[in-house]
């Protein structure tokens, strides 16, 4: 597998074009969709054909499409009753369009609770996680125009995840965290030992102050026992003649304009942070049972290593 380079160019073509003819109808109400070309950059770089891909915050699906159309096998857990069945049936189609022999499986549910969601057989053999943590709606939604009702202006649309608030798209962003950090901890006991986490994010404003979701992400995957190996960045817009091609959305520029109005220097959006973990392992090809967060450097020469006496032992 070759390196990552620490700019992905994946955004050639509108997130539109990226979904033309593999998404069912009703995918793009969803909103916060992953871009295509960041799953499947992701994919390529990280796996090889017959691996698999696990997504525990799936959405619509979009990376077990992605993973399954370049011959990977594909997991995903999805909290919303409604695109979980959307996910599934977006992975159906993929798997028959690709015509071979990888599966995609959706399981609904809280995906703090992956371990027990996902097929027992798929427990410490998964090659690669990829997600994105819920974040603010500012970027996200969708504009319908009204003219046509005899009024003035637009509305937003297909901003929302649902109206549970169980959701962790609605929770404070202390309590996303904390949440997201179990489940990355779940992700590392799903990995293989040495397997990789890519998690997609970017910050957002609230009230004129920065959340600076990117490195509190990067926090909750050392917390959850993952080591950090690389940090990249994902291009929203395209590039054309050596130059950005931006495509921010109603909202984002609206946001921008407003708060540079009131005398906030905010720019849109144009790319995702790609934050990129490993699951660490040992000299066995083991995880080390002392050193949760970080790979051994003494594996079975440390005294009070268990890999150590069980090994003597035998």
């Amino acid at each position: 597998m070759t390196p990552s380079p620490s700019v992905w160019n994946t955004a050639p073509t509108s997130a539109p074009a990226q979904r033309k003819d593999r998404y069912a109808p009703g995918s793009s109400a969803h909103p916060a969709k992953m871009l295509p070309a960041i799953a499947a950059h992701a994919i390529r770089t990280h796996t090889q054909p017959g691996d698999l891909v696990l997504d525990p915050m799936c959405g619509i699906g979009t990376t077990l499409v992605e993973a399954l159309h370049l011959g990977r096998n594909a997991l995903g857990i999805e909290y919303e009753p409604k695109w979980a069945t959307l996910a599934s049936l977006n992975a159906r189609t993929a798997a028959q369009d690709c015509g071979g022999t990888e599966t995609g499986i959706v399981h609904c549910g809280d995906a703090r609770h992956l371990t027990e969601l996902a097929p027992p057989a798929t427990r410490g053999k998964v090659d690669l996680v990829i997600t994105s943590p819920p974040y603010g709606p500012s970027v996200h939604g969708q504009v319908r125009s009204t003219r046509e009702s005899g009024e003035s202006g637009v509305i937003k649309k297909n901003f929302r995840y649902s109206h549970d608030r169980a959701n962790l798209a609605h929770v404070p962003t202390a309590h996303l965290i904390e949440a997201f950090t179990e489940i990355l901890a779940q992700c590392r006991t799903m990995l293989r030992p040495g397997g990789t986490a890519v998690v997609t994010t970017r910050p957002w404003r609230e009230r004129g102050e920065l959340i600076d979701l990117p490195s509190a992400v990067l926090t909750a995957g050392r917390t959850a026992g993952l080591i950090p190996t690389e940090r990249c960045v994902a291009l929203l817009a395209g590039i054309r003649n050596s130059r950005l091609v931006t495509r921010p959305s109603f909202f984002q520029m609206k946001n921008v304009r407003d708060a540079r109005r009131q005398g906030i220097p905010l720019s849109a959006v144009q790319h995702e942070d790609v934050l990129i973990f490993t699951k660490p392992v040992t000299r066995t090809g083991k995880p080390c049972p002392r050193k949760a967060n970080s790979t051994c450097p003494k594996a079975l020469s440390c005294r009070t290593c268990p890999l150590r006496t069980r090994r003597r032992d035998s």
